[in-house]
C-alpha cells in the first residue's frame, strides 16, 4: 500500500487481501490506483476515506448506463420491498410475466418468451442450452478476443485465456475474426448449432461492424440451419442510442441477451431473449431448465423501471445528443494529441477511444484515474480505453469530462 493511504483504506486492502483476491489488492497497489469505492452517486463515486471523486466513464460494462443509485430505480426497490421477496421459481410469477412481456415488446418481432437468470454468462448459457437442444448439434462459433462470461458453458466462447487454466476448452467452440463474412461461412458446418456474438465486442476494442455485416451473418445462419445468438450485455439498454445495440443493423436474431444494466446497478436481473417457436424446447418438461434466483420478483420491478426509462424516446434521443458532443470534442482532442490517439470507435455512448500504442491504453487508464476518471482499457485490444460514460449525464458534465481527458491525455503525451 502506498504510504499515504489513509487507516481506514490500508484495512479494507488487508481484510480483501487475506479473504477476496489477494492477487487483485497486489495488482492495484503496484500500479498506483489504490481506491475503494465508498459513497456513490449520480455518475461519480466516492473514495471510501472521501478523498477522491471519479467520473464513471465505464459504468462497470453498462451496469451504471443509468448512474449510480439512481432515485427512481431506488423507489422501485423500496416499493417491492415493501410486499415482495425474490419470490419461488417453480410457481407461476405475475412480475416475472409483467417484465417478460415488457421486454418482449421492445425486442424485434417475434420474441415473445424470456429466460431470466441472474449473471450475464447465465443468460448465455441458457441459450447456448437452447441452440443446442433446438438443433441437436453442439458446435458454437464466437468472435476472436470477444468475452461472453466466466460461467460452465459461456466461458468457452471468449479468449483461451479464461477457458484454457480450467480446462474449460472444448473442440465444439470455435472462434472467427470479428467481422470477417469469409471466415464465418467457412467455419459453420453440420454440427454448429449457433454463432454468438458481441453487437459491438468490449473486451476487443470497440470495433465497429461493416453495416451489413450481420445481415449476412444472420443468412449464413438460416442457410446452415444454425441459430444467431446477439450478446447485448453492454450495447442494450439504451448503450447506443437505440434500446438493442443490433437495431442499428436491422436484424433479428434468434435470440438476445442482456444483463448488467437491465438490474439498474442495484439488483441482479438478465435475460434470454427468444423467438416464440424455440420456447417448444421446454414443452416436454417446463422445469428442464431452472434458476432459484432468476428474475427474482423484486428484481423484476426493478428491472420494469429500467425499461420504462431507457426505451423512451426523449431517454434515447438525449444519448444520441450526448455522443455527438464526445464525437466532436474527442476528434479536436485527437488533433491535438496525435502522437497518442489514432482513433475515436463509436456508436452512441458505446465508445473506445483509439491510441497509437498497445502500451497507451494502461497508461491512459492510470492517467484518466489521476485525472479524475474511471476509465479500463480493453482486455484484449490494451491499445484502446473503453469508454462508457453514464446515459443521464448533461453537457456541462461532458465539457469537465472532456477537460479531464485533456489532462489525461498530456500526461500520456509525455511518454511519447
Amino acid at each position: 500500500m502506498n504510504k499515504q493511504a489513509t487507516p481506514l483504506k490500508s484495512a479494507v486492502f488487508k481484510r480483501y487481501a487475506a479473504h477476496v483476491s489477494s492477487g487483485k489488492t497486489r495488482f492495484f497497489a503496484d500500479v498506483g490506483i489504490e481506491f475503494v469505492p465508498g459513497k456513490r452517486e449520480g455518475p461519480f463515486v466516492w473514495d471510501i476515506d472521501g478523498e477522491k471523486r471519479l467520473i464513471n466513464c465505464h459504468s462497470n460494462g453498462g451496469v451504471f448506463n443509468l448512474g449510480h443509485r439512481n432515485p427512481e430505480i431506488i423507489a422501485a426497490m423500496t416499493d417491492a420491498l415493501q410486499y415482495l421477496d425474490i419470490g419461488n421459481h417453480h410457481l407461476v410469477s405475475s412480475q416475472k410475466a409483467e417484465l417478460a412481456e415488457m421486454l418482449s415488446k421492445v425486442s424485434p418481432a417475434g420474441m415473445d418468451y424470456v429466460i431470466f437468470g441472474v449473471s450475464g454468462g447465465e443468460a448465455v448459457d441458457t441459450a447456448i442450452k437452447i441452440a443446442r437442444k433446438a438443433t441437436g448439434r453442439r458446435g458454437i462459433i464466437s468472435a476472436t478476443g470477444g468475452f461472453h462470461g466466466h460461467t460452465g458453458i459461456a466461458v468457452a466462447t471468449g479468449a483461451p485465456k479464461f477457458s484454457v487454466p480450467f480446462l474449460s476448452d472444448s473442440p465444439d467452440f470455435k472462434q472467427v475474426p470479428f467481422n470477417d463474412v469469409k471466415a464465418l461461412a467457412a467455419a459453420l458446418g453440420k454440427n454448429i448449432a449457433a454463432v454468438i456474438l458481441e453487437t459491438i465486442p468490449a473486451t476487443l476494442g470497440m470495433p465497429i461492424p461493416d453495416h451489413d455485416y450481420f445481415s449476412k451473418v444472420k443468412t449464413l445462419c438460416e442457410q446452415n440451419g444454425s441459430l444467431l445468438i446477439m450478446d447485448e450485455v453492454q450495447t442494450g439498454i439504451g448503450r447506443t442510442g437505440r434500446f438493442w445495440g443490433i437495431e442499428h443493423f436491422e436484424v433479428a436474431p434468434d435470440m438476445i441477451v442482456s444483463a448488467k444494466g437491465l438490474g439498474g446497478g442495484i439488483y441482479p436481473v438478465t435475460a434470454t431473449i427468444i423467438q416464440k417457436n424455440l420456447e417448444s424446447v421446454f414443452h416436454d418438461d417446463p422445469f428442464i431448465h431452472i434458476s432459484t434466483t432468476g428474475g427474482a420478483d423484486i428484481g423484476c420491478m426493478v428491472a420494469k423501471k429500467v425499461i420504462e426509462i431507457s426505451s423512451a424516446d426523449d431517454f434515447l434521443r438525449h444519448v444520441n445528443d450526448l455522443a455527438e458532443i464526445f464525437a466532436q470534442d474527442i476528434g479536436k482532442l485527437a488533433k491535438k494529441y496525435p502522437d497518442v490517439l489514432s482513433g475515436f470507435r463509436q456508436k452512441g455512448l458505446m465508445c473506445g477511444i483509439v491510441t497509437k500504442r498497445a502500451d497507451f491504453g494502461p497508461l491512459m487508464t492510470k492517467a484518466c484515474y489521476d485525472a479524475g476518471l474511471l476509465c479500463i482499457y480493453a482486455g484484449n485490444d490494451t491499445s484502446v480505453v473503453q469508454f462508457l460514460p453514464p446515459l443521464i449525464m448533461d453537457s456541462v458534465l461532458c465539457e469537465e469530462i472532456i477537460q479531464r481527458l485533456d489532462y489525461a491525455l498530456e500526461m500520456v503525451n509525455a511518454f511519447v
